[in-house]
Parts: C-alpha cells; sequence; structure tokens
C-alpha cells in the first residue's frame, strides 16, 4: 500500500485563523516576543520552555484554582517530572463554570425519546446531590461508585461526587455481578448510585435484585440511591431495592433540601 502523502482534509486558512490553537499562538507570540506562526514553531517552543508554555495554557484556558509557586518539580525526569506539584483545582467546578440556559447535555434514550439539560439546570441538580452526599458524610477522599447507563443522572452523580472532593468509579450496569464486586469491592465505597434497569436492543433488564446482591457484599457502603432510569422509560413506579441504606433518588435530594 502506498503511503499517503498528504492529508484526507485540510481546514481553510479561514477556519485556522479562527481556531483556539490559533489565538494561544498569537498570546504566546505577543506575550513572549517569539514568532510562533504555525504548530511547529509551537511546538519547538514549548520544548525549550516547558514551565512557560503550561503557564500559558493554564492562563489562557482559564483554569479555576491556584496554580501554586513551583512549575515544574524534578525536570528532564522520567518518570518523576511534575508539573504544578503544589496546585489545587476541583474538576468539577471547571467543567460547571457556565450557568445559563445553553445546552450542556443531550441524551437520546433507546425508546428514541430526547432530553436537554442546560447548564443552570445540571448545576442546579449537582448541587442537590451533592448537599444530600455530604450530608451522609461524602467528603475529601471517600469513594463513591455507580452502576448506570450513559445517562444525564450519570454525569449529575460523577460531578457531584467529584465536588466534594470524593473518587468516582463505575461500571455499566450489563457488568456481571462478579466484576462489580471486583472492581468495587476493593475500595471501599461509601455511597453506590444505581440504576433499577436498563434497555439493550429493545428489551428491558431489570438490576434491582443484582443491585441488592452487592449492596450486601460491600461492607462500606452507607447510601445506595437508586435512579428510576427503566421506570421513567417504561412509566411505571420504581420498587425500592431492599437494602437498609437504599433510597430513590428523587427521594434523596428532597429530603435533604427539607432540612433545616
Amino acid at each position: 500500500m502506498p503511503a499517503m502523502t498528504k492529508p484526507i482534509w485540510t481546514p481553510a486558512p479561514e477556519q485556522v485563523a479562527a481556531s483556539g490553537l490559533a489565538a494561544f499562538m498569537a498570546q504566546v507570540a505577543t506575550r513572549f516576543a517569539v514568532p510562533t506562526t504555525d504548530y511547529a514553531e509551537l511546538h519547538r517552543w514549548s520544548i525549550e520552555h516547558p514551565v512557560e508554555f503550561w503557564e500559558e495554557v493554564w492562563d489562557f484556558c482559564g483554569v479555576i484554582g491556584e496554580r501554586g509557586a513551583v512549575g515544574i518539580e524534578n525536570p528532564g525526569q522520567m518518570p518523576g517530572a511534575r508539573f504544578f506539584p503544589d496546585a489545587r483545582l476541583n474538576f468539577a467546578e471547571n467543567l460547571l463554570r457556565r450557568n445559563d440556559d445553553g445546552t450542556a447535555l443531550v441524551f437520546w434514550a433507546e425508546d428514541r425519546s430526547e432530553q436537554h439539560v442546560s447548564w443552570q439546570e445540571l448545576r442546579g441538580a449537582v448541587a442537590r446531590l451533592a448537599q444530600a452526599l455530604a450530608a451522609d458524610g461524602v467528603g475529601v477522599g471517600d469513594r463513591v461508585v455507580a452502576l448506570m447507563p450513559n445517562c444525564p443522572e450519570t454525569v449529575i452523580a460523577m460531578l457531584a461526587a467529584t465536588s466534594l472532593g470524593a473518587t468516582w468509579a463505575s461500571c455499566s450496569p450489563d457488568f456481571g455481578e462478579q466484576g462489580v464486586l471486583d472492581r468495587f469491592g476493593q475500595i471501599e465505597p461509601k455511597a453506590l448510585i444505581a440504576c433499577d434497569g436498563y434497555f439493550y436492543a429493545g428489551k428491558h433488564f431489570d438490576c434491582r435484585e443484582k443491585v441488592e446482591r452487592i449492596a450486601r457484599a460491600i461492607p462500606s457502603l452507607q447510601r445506595v440511591v437508586v435512579v428510576p432510569y427503566a421506570a421513567r422509560i417504561l412509566d411505571k413506579t420504581v420498587a425500592v431495592v431492599e437494602s437498609a441504606h437504599a433510597v430513590v433518588l428523587d427521594d434523596y435530594v428532597a429530603a435533604d433540601t427539607q432540612k433545616p
């Protein structure tokens, strides 16, 4: 097979000029008086001045957080080099910087129903779940895990957990029970977010009994939050998972908002 000698597609000059990378190169050229007019020149400058490059990336991207005084630790070592070793930031805070009516999430369920979530709605849902988790004692260093499909509630739960400084781990609901326990059991999670069921190829799979067995097998769990994902699509009332720690998502966040 002959070697490819040119790209399959090349953007138009006006697209290149309007790109974020072009704006970044222009900023570098202005601030550091270096001729970074194309990618190769920018790449060369980044290698020769790694601290300045990454500080400029931080500023250009508007990262929310404290960068710290040290740009690089153990330069020239690989492994061993660390950029911004004293930096402090929150992943969720940076992702949720917008708070407007713009679309943050677009979700298509298997039944082809469509759901749009605005940035304002996303921030509100994350805040409510984060408050409920915090009231249950979830904080920095704790583990929150999920047995969830790819849906807005999964994104909301991930952001709520990380906003509190907790570690997030997840499995698809079609994982086998032992596979879930192998992943979750070793990290001793404090809370489990789980769906009541999911759909594949038009077929409904009930997860509630599996969630019950998983909850019983992980002694560190203090809360199981059940997301009525399947119940909403099937237009049925969700049956609560039989666990002393289980509560339906809507009741969970509503109970926290009613606290004095």
